[in-house]
């Protein structure tokens, strides 16, 4: 008999792990928009170690998997910042936005050079769609021609002409909302289904799904609004096999699946079957018969896969191990999909509905670490004041270490982006970073979080700065009373969005000892008056409509409350971010420095909002972690960066 191996006892935060820094940034991949055509599959990969260049990659079960468009060119739209829906393959084309310009391509599948199908003309697009009947590409404009002018980004539906010389401008279809997306035709080419919405809502708030005739001559003859308005969000129409238009829509308090003309939905669940529209080309379902959707919805912060007959509204729910899915898309009884499970990195995945089989097609990672390393996500519900708020606990885990007899863990709080946004269960190596070496982690899905229903998403109108902070203080502070964290070493940390929840959890409330603020938000107003066209209104639901609730936005802004802020923070900021500017971390570093609080700033000189770089991402990890270190005084089992700490002796 073999027996294990003592763990060796070593102090919370001190453990050497397999998962470091380096793994992380330069063996994963980000999967991304995938996509079904003629039985091959395809995603794009964001590769840190390219610099974070999005590769198309193609796979097919008798020649493998090949890259589409070879380096320096990725892959990328900038519409509405976040981008999404930048590609499209239809018979042996691939068109595509690439990044570097912005513009349009296509290009033959069987490889050659890209050709421009778009003038250079500061535009930007996303959600491509193929008008074959008429040989034009069909798909969402942001113009952005005017900007120095200060006239707003203008979005349209535009199409293309094929047939003409190429570069060529764009037909103007639809213009007059201040947003659009998810065009979809009907099979006969007569029918174009779209989402539309307007300042000051986001697609979350309040969407418009319309259906507009087209002409024999291809003009738009007449648009007619079918579902949607005023506090009814709706999400993804898709035409059926049969020709009738289904979509998702939050009017019973949950995203659920209607057909249009129904009011009831097809399978009525307190669940969501729909996540907020931050990207272009999200999808949640699709047909993988004439009248059967495999769909996924997320219950309590997990997602699950099912199919539904769309006649008899009979479902079936299939047995899978994951616990995140996106990204689904169906074709001719197949599916691909981007999941995740608690104990399994992301990876796109195929489904076959004749034996419901599922295929891991690409990795997001293809290290072998063992499963015994991670440390299982555990759902908790704790309440304040009455509200329900819900998370996910991971406790510090690693088979070769143990701590001290009567050490408490230190314990980071996350605080996720959005903040329409959530967490999820799924494996998640920036979590298991911390967890691996001694941290306890609470990942919060406070108030405004999606996957509960739209109230509880609506509980942050206008509580932004306080329900959220309120929270995660509320969180940490229940993991000290169950004996599972350090009161003395209690951190939080968050990015963008998340980032202002740190900031005013640490200016406002004493819970926390430290904390990161990863391109996080300081100063609300400077958000409120520069920050790019799809979240400039975004405030007016949060916090109150600018500049009316100026004295609210300085009330909760820890810009002007930093005498209240004490305890140190380290800021991690891109200098090309646009949608929270450099000066927002700068301002706030400044301040903490003239106070002689310890404060560190770290900036990557490439990288706009979210790092992409594997040597951005590196250092944000081991930064902060040697942050910490020093600032708690436990010891690194590696060395750090040496970062500069200011105002620490």
């Amino acid at each position: 008999m073999i027996e294990a191996p003592e763990t060796k006892i070593a102090p919370y935060g001190s453990w050497k792990s397999a998962i470091n820094a380096k793994l992380i940034a330069k063996t994963s991949v980000r999967l991304s928009e995938t996509s079904l055509h003629k039985g091959r599959y395809y995603w794009l990969e964001s590769r840190p170690a390219e610099q974070g260049r999005n590769v198309l990659v193609e796979s097919c079960p008798q020649q493998g998997r090949r890259d589409l468009v070879l380096a320096p060119l990725s892959i990328r739209s900038k519409a509405h910042e976040y981008g999404g829906g930048s590609y499209l393959v239809q018979g042996d084309t691939l068109y595509f936005v690439l990044a570097e310009d912005q513009c349009l391509y296509r290009m033959p599948l069987s490889g050659a050079q890209p050709e421009a199908i778009t003038p250079r003309r500061d535009c930007r697009y996303a959600d491509l769609v193929l008008d074959e009947k008429r040989n034009r590409l069909i798909c969402v404009e942001e113009d952005h021609r005017n900007l120095s002018e200060g006239v707003e980004p203008r979005a349209r539906i535009i199409a293309i002409d094929l047939g003409k010389p190429l570069p060529c401008a764009p037909k103007v279809l639809l213009e007059g909302a201040d947003f659009y997306s998810s065009p979809t035709l009907n099979a006969e080419g007569s029918k174009l289904a779209f989402l539309r919405w307007h300042h000051p809502n986001l697609p979350w708030d309040a969407t418009e799904l319309c259906i507009a005739t087209i002409d024999n001559g291809g003009e738009i003859s007449t648009v007619v609004q079918v579902a949607g308005g005023e506090n009814e969000s709706i999400f993804q129409p898709q035409w059926s096999p049969r020709g009738e238009l289904f979509y998702v829509s939050d009017r019973n308090n949950w995203w659920n699946l209607y057909r249009l003309g129904s009011d009831t939905p097809l399978w009525e669940k307190k669940a969501e079957f729909a996540t907020p529209q931050w990207t272009f080309g999200m999808s949640t379902y699709g047909f993988v018969g004439t009248e059967e959707i495999l769909c996924t919805f997320t219950e309590a912060g997990r997602w699950s896969l099912a199919l539904i007959h769309t006649l008899t509204g009979v479902h079936q729910a299939i047995q899978q191990p994951y616990c995140g899915i996106e990204s689904l898309h169906c074709e001719n009884g197949k599916a691909v999909m981007i999941a995740a499970g608690s104990d399994r990195f992301p990876a796109v995945v195929a489904f076959n509905r004749a034996n419901q089989a599922l295929q891991v097609i690409a990795k997001s990672n293809s290290t072998d670490l063992p499963a015994n390393l991670f440390s299982n996500a555990r759902e908790i519900t704790f309440t304040l004041d009455g509200r329900e708020v819900y998370g996910f606990y991971y406790p510090p885990h690693n088979p070769q270490f143990s701590a001290p007899k009567r050490e408490k863990p230190p314990l980071i709080v996350f605080s996720h982006g959005g903040p329409t946004g959530a967490t999820s269960a799924g494996l998640n190596l920036k979590v298991q970073y911390w967890t691996s070496r001694g941290f306890a982690i609470l990942d919060v899905n406070y108030s405004g979080s999606t996957g509960y229903g739209r109230r509880y998403r609506d509980r942050l109108a206008h509580q932004w700065g306080l329900y959220d902070v309120e929270e995660v203080c509320a969180g940490a502070q229940y993991l000290v009373s169950q004996g599972l964290a350090d009161p003395e070493r209690l951190l939080i940390k968050g990015g963008s969005a998340g980032g202002y929840t740190v900031l005013a959890a640490l200016t406002f409330h004493d819970t926390f000892k430290a904390g990161a603020s990863h391109y996080g938000i300081g100063q609300l107003s400077s958000l409120a008056k520069d920050t790019h066209k799809f979240e400039s209104r975004y405030l007016d639901k949060l916090v109150g409509p600018w500049p009316a609730a100026e004295a609210v936005y300085r009330e909760r802004s820890p810009i002007h409350h930093v005498e209240k802020l004490c305890c140190p923070v380290i800021f991690f900021q891109g200098m090309e971010d646009k949608v929270v500017p450099p000066n927002q971390a700068e301002t706030m570093v400044q301040a903490l420095k003239l106070r002689g609080i310890p404060v560190s700033l770290i900036t990557f000189a490439n990288e706009g909002h979210g790092f992409r770089s594997g040597d951005s991402i590196e250092m944000a990890l081991e930064g902060e972690l040697e942050f910490y270190s020093r600032i708690f005084g436990f010891p690194l089992a590696e060395p750090g960066p040496g970062i500069d700490i200011e105002n620490l002796a």
